[in-house]
């Protein structure tokens, strides 16, 4: 089963108001497992960048002027994604600019339906909690002092640990990640009992070679 963490670095907070990309980072997973197959990107995004973004990512007008337009990275980034499950925290943001670059290009939408939000999970599984990224690694002790700034790789990656942990750990046996987020995803837990025996008595056996006779033209005598 291959997911894909992504995150994105945008010029501002609204996608309708013009606001563009300016990084994509994506991590590929397969079995919950990161496999080193990573994408990232810079994105000239053909306009200025907000102040308050800037002091977030650190990306200057200077710097991303020298990277090429989405238009220039769409195939390439489209063809990493492919038709994977899309891991993404606080998926509406990010999908909004994404799909509003696709727009711009005519190309189809990315839907809703195979994106899994784990901020939906975090708020799911600790409700009243902080859910951001930073605090979701302090509760599952993942080492993010390297994050002094916002980059879209380095929190794609820091949220395929936090994804792991949500779900549940990496899987330790058979490679039984699908079936175990299916579970996790319905909230349901699934008990295994220890096999029971039940043993034939003598009696009990005579009786049933007994009623083996007395059947007609059995299907064992066909073969």
């Amino acid at each position: 089963m291959r997911e894909v963490i992504l995150d994105t670095e945008t010029t501002g907070l609204d996608p309708k108001t013009g606001h563009r990309l300016v990084e994509i980072g994506a991590v590929e997973l397969v079995n919950h497992t990161p496999t080193g197959a990573n994408y990232q990107t810079y994105i000239n995004p053909e306009r200025h960048v907000d102040a308050g973004a800037q002091e977030i990512h650190g990306l200057t007008n200077e710097f991303l002027k020298q990277h090429p337009t989405f238009a220039d990275i769409s195939v390439e980034f489209m063809k990493f994604l492919s038709d994977s499950t899309l891991v993404i925290h606080n998926a509406p943001f990010d999908l909004a600019f994404i799909n509003m670059e696709l727009s711009r290009l005519g190309m189809a939408s990315i839907c809703s339906e195979r994106v899994i939000d784990t901020l939906v999970l975090a708020r799911k599984k600790f409700p009243g909690a902080q859910a951001n990224l930073d605090a979701l690694c302090r509760r599952f002790a993942i080492e993010n002092r390297h994050r002094e700034l916002h980059g879209a790789l380095v929190d794609a990656a820091l949220l395929a640990d936090v994804y792991i942990e949500l779900i549940g750990g990496k899987e330790p046996t058979l490679g039984l990640s699908a079936k175990k987020a299916k579970m996790v995803a319905e909230n349901t837990t699934r008990v295994y009992q220890r096999p029971r025996s039940f043993p034939v008595s003598k009696e009990e056996l005579e009786l049933h070679r007994a009623f083996v006779k007395t059947l007609v033209d059995p299907i064992w005598n066909k073969t």
